[in-house]
């Protein structure tokens, strides 16, 4: 075997606890080096005739890419501590594997093993329990409904008139959401993500003018009260956006700058590199990436660390909202993140906090900071093969294999799992309008686990480009909406809910990615029951045999997403057309 191929460090998502009794331990090796794993452990305080107790459990192997195999186990240790290593079996030979390096006997000397502490109730990683079965809807306010055009913003155009454009308005009010409720609560969804509602200059108001009051052209604060009571009626959460990064141009703070400059009471609250502060031709202050309207705010500083935490209270203690998504969250320091969570934890302890991250983000999850963040590892690879058809099956596994086995499980329970938002081209531009592959990749989204997300008009077909494009007005008449595409999406939404196996309580595997056909094959399992999902990305048929994917002589059962009858499977072969899809069934 390939002994430098071997990995483990006792931390992060190779060694954490899952609860407050159960460890998982993984371990990584060269792709399809090792056939078998075992988890020697044992209590570091457990000895008899000056020998160290110790017992074995196999690992199994939880995912696979082309060039590494993941080994997963989870152990109880009966005194919440241990030291452990691993053995290692390939045909050729047996290794084992520990702190203190590669072994061919297993070594005697317990300094050699890895170590696992203690399991400290209050480091497990704990997110809100709710947030696994939610599925999220992101709202862009100023383009979902004008309930209220008592209240327009000047300039205001009529209801989708125009294409979007970085400066114009089309009155989308807090009343706008109220009037539709009725459509989110058809569609099955538990939770609201809204872009910036605070005070702001733009159409997208992620430039804070002031972060205490609420954009007059979406309402007031009564109404927005009552918007969360009638979202809570219905079983729906609520999540604010949260720029702390930076703020507005026209934030008060920064225009006494601009005024006052090197006397300013609030020159410590940005990055300023030299007076006098200009704006142009370039920002000499930092901000956000180049936008010289965004000058980037200084957490470190007391006051703005008081003020910002201040606005982290006030919303979810005054109005009750259920979470916090936070933009640009990698460029704020941790230390911010760290009290912002004890901040809102003792106001509501279950709120969810959404860290707007788009790369690995372990950092950031290890129980002190961020709930989940935004999964866009996940966004890119499902969108590159079903929609714009760039990767491989086989690459599209081993991305979603890594992004599977890039954080704790515990983690990835509720990762917030979007195809498509304000940030990013629509979903069906993406796939050049072909429904049948939006079809495939809501299928994957709403079958993976995670918390998944679906963009405001995404579901009825909406079409769009990047930013602007895709912040068009919500296309409102029925005869415009793809209502077979809404009845699909809504039907997966059910059947998420009423089965743990389809849902977010199960195992998730790969099974095949067949790169001649373009086709993915993948199941979720629990102690009753799999489920296999064959996803065929090609414009050929496809014939799966059975034997490829069922080896037990159970029944098995195709599980048709548009009825709830069931049919045995007597042949050998599972057809499937051309960007289709089948779905089977079997008890364990």
């Amino acid at each position: 075997m390939l002994r430098e191929a071997i990995y483990h460090r006792p931390k992060n998502n190779f060694a954490y606890a899952y609860d407050e009794d159960t460890l998982h331990i993984m371990l990584q090796t060269k792709a399809g080096d090792v056939n078998h794993v075992e988890l020697i452990y044992g209590d570091p305080y457990e000895w008899e005739n000056d020998l160290w107790q110790t017992k074995t459990l196999s690992m199994e192997r939880t995912g696979s890419t082309s060039q590494l195999d993941y080994w997963s186990v989870a152990v109880k240790p009966e005194f919440r501590r241990m030291r452990y290593g691993f053995r290692l079996e390939s045909i050729e030979e047996v290794c084992f594997y520990t702190e203190g390096g590669i072994f061919d006997e297993q070594p005697t000397d317990i300094a050699n093993f890895f170590c696992f502490p203690y399991v400290n109730k209050v480091d497990v990683f704990t997110a809100p329990s709710w947030v696994k079965d939610t599925i999220w809807y992101q709202i862009f306010p100023e383009r979902f409904g004008n309930g209220d055009p008592s209240i327009n913003p000047k300039g205001v155009l009529p209801w989708g008139s125009a294409e979007p454009k970085p400066n114009n308005f089309f009155g989308g009010d807090f009343q706008g959401v109220i009037d539709h409720l009725d459509h989110l609560e058809d569609l099955g969804i538990g939770g609201i993500y809204f872009t910036p509602i605070f005070k702001a200059h733009s159409n997208h108001k992620y430039d804070t003018i002031d972060y205490m009051e609420i954009d007059p052209q979406f309402g007031d604060k009564e109404t927005f009260r009552r918007l969360v009571k009638e979202c809570h009626k219905r079983g729906i959460r609520v999540m604010l956006d949260a720029v702390f990064n930076h703020s507005g141009y026209y934030f008060a703070p920064f225009q006494d700058v601009l005024k006052n400059q090197e006397k300013s009471r609030y020159k410590e609250w940005f990055h300023l590199w030299d007076f006098p502060v200009v704006t142009e031709p370039k920002p000499n202050y930092d901000t956000f990436a180049f936008v010289s309207a965004m000058p980037k705010l200084n957490t470190e500083n007391p006051e703005v660390r008081e003020y910002l935490l201040q606005v982290a209270r006030y919303w979810v203690e005054e109005f009750d909202i259920d979470g916090w998504r936070l933009d640009v969250a990698n460029e704020v320091d941790h230390a911010f993140w760290r009290d912002f969570r004890r901040t809102v934890k003792e106001v509501k302890p279950d709120a969810y906090i959404l860290g707007e991250i788009w790369h690995d983000s372990m950092p950031w999850l290890q129980g002190d900071q961020f709930d989940a963040v935004m999964n866009y590892p996940f966004t890119n690879s499902a969108i590159n093969f079903f929609a714009k058809e760039e990767i491989s099956a086989q690459k599209f596994q081993d991305s979603l294999v890594k992004v599977q086995h890039m954080y704790p499980k515990n983690v990835n329970e509720v990762a917030f799992n979007l195809l498509g938002s304000h940030d990013t081209p629509r979903v069906l531009t993406l796939a050049n309008e072909n429904i049948d592959r939006v079809k495939l990749l809501y299928l994957f989204q709403l079958s993976f686990i995670g918390s998944p997300c679906i963009y405001y008009g995404d579901e009825i077909g909406m079409s769009g480009g990047q930013d602007p494009g895709c912040r068009a007005c919500m296309e409102w008449e029925e005869e415009n909406q793809n209502r077979e595409l809404f009845t699909y999406i809504k039907k997966l939404i059910e059947w998420r809910k009423k089965d743990p196996v389809f849902g977010n309580d199960a195992e998730f595997r790969f099974i095949h990615a067949d790169d001649k056909y373009n086709y993915a094959i993948y199941e979720k399992f629990n102690h009753e029951k799999r489920m296999v999902f064959i996803l065929n990305n090609s414009t050929q048929e496809i014939q799966v045999p059975i034997g490829k994917i069922f080896k037990t002589n159970n029944p098995i059962k195709e599980v048709l997403l548009a009825s709830d009858s069931k049919t045995e499977l007597t042949n050998d072969q599972v057809h499937v057309s051309s960007m289709g899809y089948r779905i089977l069934e079997q008890t364990i």
